[in-house]
């Protein structure tokens, strides 16, 4: 069964692989943050203004969706296909895990992924 959490997590998979970054901004909170292994915290706008600056092509695929037992969070596991402005490509899987307010809109969202492979290959192309 699915529940509305559940269904803003896949739109936010849905507009991740579109582009579609007002869309992705418009399901954060007002001062949403993304806790991310490459640039730490950041206020969600600003965050996915640097991602679509490095991004000529995204593909995400949700593995998974587990909801949280205190009825705010979600965690969804996905595989990210990934291709850089560069023409480079990369492939890893990760979880992002989210946070809500009364209101439905992501307060928090962290993001886990191995990132060993990804800096050996690419190295940091947000800097």
């Amino acid at each position: 069964m699915s529940t509305e959490l559940e269904l803003t997590v896949r739109d936010y998979f849905e507009a991740l692989t579109a582009g579609n970054i007002s869309a992705i901004v418009a399901m954060f909170a007002p001062d949403g943050r993304v806790h991310s292994p490459f640039l730490g915290v950041m206020v969600a706008k600003q965050f996915y203004a640097k991602l679509d600056e490095a991004s000529a092509n995204s593909e995400l695929t949700v593995l998974d969706v587990l909801i949280g037992g205190d009825g705010k969070t979600v965690a969804a596991q996905f595989r990210y296909d990934w291709t850089l402005r560069s023409g480079e490509q990369i492939i890893f899987e990760g979880v992002d895990h989210f946070t809500f307010d009364s209101q439905g809109l992501i307060t928090d969202m962290r993001i886990y992924y191995d990132t060993h492979p990804v800096r050996e290959d690419v190295g940091d192309k947000y800097s």
